[in-house]
């Protein structure tokens, strides 16, 4: 296969998996922070809900994308994965539907309702949290069903929900001051040692549910520029805790340190998954070039794309710079 039918859908994979990547990130950490969000301290749960506030929605629009990119460039793909993860994928809709109507509810009702409202944006934040990690559990164990594979979803629903609380408490630490900003980094430590137990689950299950992944891990000479993945993410770990062992510092220096660190690991993680299963959109399964589209219509649809992801792009960078600095207190009067 040579020409446009091989790297079109070459071309999109990589779109969706940057477009995956991002929505990770960005909208891990506000899922992490509803996922904090403690009920007993209302001031608390209102700089918290600032901190998101100018940035949680437009971070959906990355998964809208990576899920309208699979749609249309892997159509067979699609309803294959759905088929398999039907019902995560509905809890994953209703997490995120009572985040959106929770979050907008709240700063309208009267102030005798408002945790109501919270407590539905913390629930909906969980759901949605563990929705994804079920999914990626059953997606790395190629769909085999089973109560092992089940288990398995479970585990990683749990460490997924941890990695986002912790790149939401990392945040934190970077939006806020005071006593939350010390409250937060205490949670970003006792998350990341749940994140780290998940990283190390996922990079034992994978070689052991799949011999080509374990031959693209463990054949040399590529072995040795593959232990650079899991070598800077311990350092990075490494980093992360170091910083925090003397938190806080004069000035609030280095507050961007452990989400930065955090962004890391995430990419990181992110790099080892894609490429233990590349070429494949269905593990063992499906190719992307038999996922994919006809050429012609591939071709059509990136010239759209080539003009809506720069875009996203720009307003996305737009918005955390001009909303940059610290969270100020939310006034509903």
């Amino acid at each position: 296969m040579t020409g446009e039918a091989y790297w079109l859908p070459v071309i999109f994979i990589l779109l969706m998996g940057l477009a995956i990547l991002i929505y990770a990130v960005l909208d891990g950490f506000d899922l992490g922070v509803g996922i904090l969000m403690p009920m007993d301290n209302p001031e608390a749960r209102h700089l918290m809900i600032a901190s998101i506030g100018p940035f949680w929605d437009a971070n959906e629009t990355w998964l809208v994308l990576a899920v309208g990119l699979l749609l249309i460039a892997f159509p067979s793909a699609h309803s294959q994965v759905l088929g398999y993860l039907y019902l995560p994928a509905f809890f994953l809709l209703l997490g995120l539907i009572l985040r959106g109507v929770a979050f907008d509810f709240r700063a309208k009702a009267h102030a005798a309702f408002q945790q109501r409202w919270d407590l539905c944006f913390k629930s909906g934040s969980v759901i949605a949290a563990l929705s994804q990690g079920y999914m990626l559990g059953i997606y790395v164990t190629g769909f085999e069903g089973g109560w092992l594979s089940v288990a398995f979803g479970l585990l990683s629903a749990v460490c997924v929900t941890a990695a986002y609380a912790f790149i939401g408490a990392c945040w934190l630490v970077r939006k806020t001051e005071g006593e939350l900003q010390l409250w937060a980094a205490k949670r970003a430590k006792l998350t990341a040692v749940w994140m780290m137990i998940g990283i190390a689950s996922v990079s034992l299950v994978n070689p052991m549910m799949s011999p080509e992944v374990f031959d693209k891990w463990f054949t040399l000479p590529q072995a040795f520029l593959l232990l650079l993945i899991p070598f800077i993410c311990a350092v990075l770990f490494t980093v992360f805790f170091i910083y925090l062992a003397q938190f806080p510092y004069k000035g609030d220096f280095g507050s961007w340190v452990p989400f930065a660190c955090a962004v890391g690991i995430f990419v990181l993680c992110f790099q080892a998954l894609a490429y233990s299963y590349f070429p494949y959109v269905v593990p063992g399964q499906v190719t992307v070039w038999e996922a994919a589209s006809a050429p012609e219509s591939l071709k059509f649809i990136l010239y759209g794309a080539l003009v809506v992801l720069p875009a996203i792009v720009i307003y996305t960078v737009f918005v955390y710079r001009v909303f940059g600095g610290k969270a100020q207190s939310l006034s509903y009067d």
